[in-house]
């Protein structure tokens, strides 16, 4: 006769069982498909949630995903420029970048972050490659300014994605590697040319230009709450899908952080993009919830056809 302990373990067994049984036609919907993962937040300094990231995307490799990590920088980003004596500032919800500031963003994107991921995701094997959006011409962009109280402010070396040349990252997922980006990218003028700056650029809207130019399945970027609300504060407004012409309509509305986050699944629903999503990056492996469970987890963004 079982003990109460034993029938437990078994219970606990059967749950993981009907957990993977569950998962198989998602693993079969998307195995062999791209899907890019905007990476920030809590997820990215917390130690044990990073541990987390680097297994998930590794999970999503073995079973037949190809991901592509994009990733930002922020807290990392203000603890270096607080050490340089760099003051932070930011208006309209993003970072005024000057020459000094801009040469902290380069080297903590490229140098730290990205590197510290790539050395998570290789712990498992040696899987991750890194780039910045600076190689082989993956991204260009724009200078951009902000509207505040009717005046255009300018923000320095910051800018927006105006092209993308996925070449590099084709190469490296047919080779079978999982390409870890950092978004600061050449600057172009109003010809196309390249003048001789690099830009900040956010990283949410980077990994939408990036998903609609690689034709990626999906979209998820993880953000430090559990979704979009109808009706922030109220946690009971959480919304868990929506049509992109309903978050068009949403948009102008929403709290400035979610802004970025939501315009980004907007931009890549709209670009082509079969479904994105955004995800509490504070639970570990809420992303391997949202990809692979049928409720999924946060807010998913469907095409209007879908609905």
């Amino acid at each position: 006769m079982s003990t109460t302990a034993e029938v437990r373990e078994q219970l606990a067994a059967q749950d993981k069982a009907a957990t993977l049984i569950e998962a198989l036609p998602w693993i079969q919907r998307f195995a062999g498909s791209i899907m890019v993962i905007k990476y920030g937040g809590n997820a990215m300094v917390n130690d044990d949630l990073r541990r987390a990231f680097a297994e998930d995307i590794v999970f999503l490799h073995h079973v037949g995903v190809r991901p592509v990590v994009v990733h930002g920088g922020g807290p990392q980003i203000n603890s270096l420029l607080e050490r340089l004596g760099i003051k932070s500032e930011f208006k309209g919800g993003l970072r005024v970048t000057t020459p000094e500031a801009m040469d902290a963003v380069r080297m903590v994107l490229t140098g730290q972050v990205g590197r510290e991921l790539v050395g998570m995701i290789n712990a498992h094997g040696p899987y991750a490659v890194g780039l910045s959006g600076e190689d082989a011409g993956l991204l260009q962009a724009t200078r951009i300014g902000t509207v505040i109280d009717g005046q255009e402010v300018d923000l320095g070396q910051v800018g927006e994605v105006t092209g993308v040349n996925p070449g590099a990252i084709v190469d490296l997922l047919e080779a079978g590697r999982i390409p870890v980006i950092s978004t600061v990218a050449p600057e172009v003028d109003a010809d196309g040319g390249l003048t001789s700056a690099v830009l900040n650029v956010n990283a949410d809207t980077a990994a939408a230009a990036l998903a609609v130019a690689l034709g990626a399945s999906r979209l998820v970027v993880l953000t430090d709450v559990e979704g979009l609300y109808s009706n922030w504060p109220d946690k009971t407004s959480l919304i868990s899908a929506l049509t992109a012409g309903e978050l068009r309509d949403m948009l102008p509305s929403l709290e400035a952080g979610m802004i970025p986050k939501m315009q980004a699944c907007l931009t890549a629903v709209d670009g082509g993009v079969d479904r994105a999503a955004v995800v509490d990056g504070r639970m570990a492996h809420s992303m391997l919830l949202e990809v692979f469970t049928t409720a999924g987890i946060g807010t998913q963004v469907v095409p209007e056809e879908q609905a």
